[in-house]
């Protein structure tokens, strides 16, 4: 068994702060040795909280440290690409959090730079390891739900912690790429990640914040087998972070809440003498706390597979090809948003199947004259089917 992984941890913001924990209090094995932050006095503060040997303000030396072997990627949107590149160079397995890039041409730099230098690489997308999602996805791939049709993600809060997310130059956009990247990638866990995303339906405004990216979305992914994904995000969403997925296919359907109804609810009249949970805007009245915040989000699995598939030579779950086509598929959203029409997913590198465009599943088989359309009880216990003629196309109901 693998002694664990010493770690170089690239951020001391709320990621790098879950991360840690997660690392430190469930992983114990794999361990923070080095932490960059581009405050000195917050380094310094971090690395005493979590008991960690070294700090800097220098992305140099924290990746290049000759006493870890693994760097993880907690910075903004607009310093991954660097720092990718230097921790590849320094032969460094590469641990990087969503999004992967700012565009999808950014994203491609990274994931063609680590394969040619045959460094592990894994995407830090922690919404599609929450332990409901593990339990559906699996649910999923047995045949639960026959094909999935259409899946909704939602995620919506009060907005980011940090200046540089309200800035489109170094977030790359705004809510959608911040959040639409967790859905993306959610759609395509559940449509399934070897379908091929073709074109994109978007609209993108802001609402709320005086800014010049984007503070709420929505938009629609068609996927080459014809199934449907939803995104919606908002950065104004008042009462907390909601995060919702619904999944819907011809035999099942699973609907998942996350953060905002998990079975935990308290009423306090004068605080329960703490945080509460992330984006929790008070702590007074009704709240809704989180048991294990980091497990709940995903955390807690994200690292057991990341480094689990490192230690046995095989790819993670989410993969930087995973980063570079959730990246193209917000490339074309955000066309979408500024030509009100479908926009096409552009994909450099496509390494998923190639299939026969399709949106139909096809009507049940009833005998040489009918088509199943819909079968139904109705209150007074007759069975009704509605039927198609196969010869003329007719529609009819029958009763059984």
């Amino acid at each position: 068994m693998n002694s664990g992984h010493t770690i170089s941890m690239l951020g001391s913001g709320l990621i790098g702060l879950f991360y840690t924990m997660t690392l430190h209090k469930f992983q114990s094995r794999h361990t923070v040795q080095h932490v960059f932050s581009r405050s000195a006095e917050r380094a310094k503060q971090f690395a005493a909280d979590w008991h960690i040997p070294k700090y800097s303000t220098d992305k140099r030396t924290v990746i290049e440290d000759p006493d870890t072997d693994t760097v993880i990627i907690g910075i903004p949107n607009h310093l991954h690409l660097e720092a990718v590149k230097m921790a590849a160079d320094a032969g460094k397995a590469i641990l990087c959090t969503k999004p992967l890039g700012r565009t999808a041409d950014e994203a491609k730099e990274m994931l063609d730079y680590v394969e040619k230098k045959g460094v592990y690489a894994a995407y830090l997308e922690d919404l599609v390891y929450t332990p409901k999602t593990l339990k559906s996805l699996d649910a999923v791939k047995k045949g639960a739900l026959g094909k999935v049709l259409w899946v909704r993600s939602r995620e919506t809060h009060p907005g980011p912690h940090s200046a540089w997310f309200w800035d489109k130059k170094q977030a790359g956009g705004g809510a959608l790429v911040d959040m639409g990247c967790h859905c993306a990638e959610i759609i395509r866990n559940f449509i399934g990640k070897d379908i091929k995303p073709v074109e994109a339906m978007c609209w993108a405004d802001t609402l709320v914040h005086n800014i010049p990216a984007e503070d709420h979305a929505i938009a629609l992914i068609r996927f080459q087998n014809g199934s449907i994904g939803q995104i919606e995000v908002s950065w104004a969403f008042r009462g907390g972070m909601d995060l919702r997925d619904e999944v819907a296919g011809t035999e099942g359907t699973i609907w998942l809440d996350h953060f905002l109804r998990t079975g935990f609810q308290m009423f306090t009249t004068v605080g329960q003498g703490g945080y509460v949970a992330e984006k929790a805007e008070g702590d007074t009245g009704w709240l809704f706390p989180v048991g294990d915040e980091v497990n709940e989000l995903g955390y807690t699995h994200m690292f057991i597979d990341a480094f689990a598939a490192m230690d046995e030579g095989r790819e993670p779950m989410e993969t930087l090809y995973d980063g570079y086509v959730v990246n193209a598929i917000l490339d074309a959203c955000y066309a979408s948003a500024k030509t009100r029409q479908w926009e096409p997913i552009q994909l450099q590198d496509w390494r998923g199947k190639e299939i026969k465009e399709t949106g139909r599943v096809g009507d049940k088989f009833v005998d040489d004259k009918y088509d199943l359309i819909k079968e139904e009880k109705m209150p007074d216990g007759r069975r009704k089917l509605i039927l198609k003629d196969k010869e003329t196309g007719e529609v009819i109901e029958k009763i059984a």
